[in-house]
């Protein structure tokens, strides 16, 4: 079995944050914010983040933008010119576009287990951390994979 967790660290404390991530005994926070280094991201941005989770947790750190909505996406959800099922269509069809089943299939697969998808949404259920977690349990359907968002 293997356990992807979800995060988001909006109205979250940065003690709460890693504590839930120790918990959960989580070993790499794979990071899917198209800007990772915005002011409002505080104790979670980019560099900063990174060091935090290799001094406390010894945890990896890797962000990727394939895993990021477009601007345009993420803009236009945000200005509700689309509702959240569009969004979810639009995203979902930017990565077959990306090709990253391959991705998955070449880069994590064997490293899954335990890996943790961040975002800033507090809650998974609008934000796309959540759709990467489905697509890469959709797109390896002959592993047992759970997903836990914390």
């Amino acid at each position: 079995m293997i356990t992807i967790y979800t995060i988001g660290f909006t109205k979250k404390s940065a003690e709460k944050f890693f504590d839930l991530l120790e918990k959960n005994d989580v070993q790499t926070i794979f990071d899917v914010r198209l800007n990772n280094s915005t002011q409002l991201a505080g104790f979670s941005k980019g560099r900063d983040l990174e060091y935090f989770l290799r001094k406390i947790l010894s945890v990896k750190y890797i962000h990727d933008t394939n895993f990021s909505p477009t601007k345009e996406i993420l803009d236009n959800y945000k200005k509700k010119k689309i509702d959240w099922e569009k969004y979810e269509e639009e995203f979902n069809k930017l990565l077959v576009e990306r090709n990253i089943d391959n991705y998955i299939k070449v880069n994590l697969k064997n490293k899954l287990n335990k890996i943790c998808f961040l975002c800033s949404e507090d809650s998974a259920e609008h934000c796309h951390r959540r759709l990467v977690a489905e697509y890469v349990r959709n797109t390896l359907k002959n592993e047992k994979i759970n997903i836990i968002h914390i």
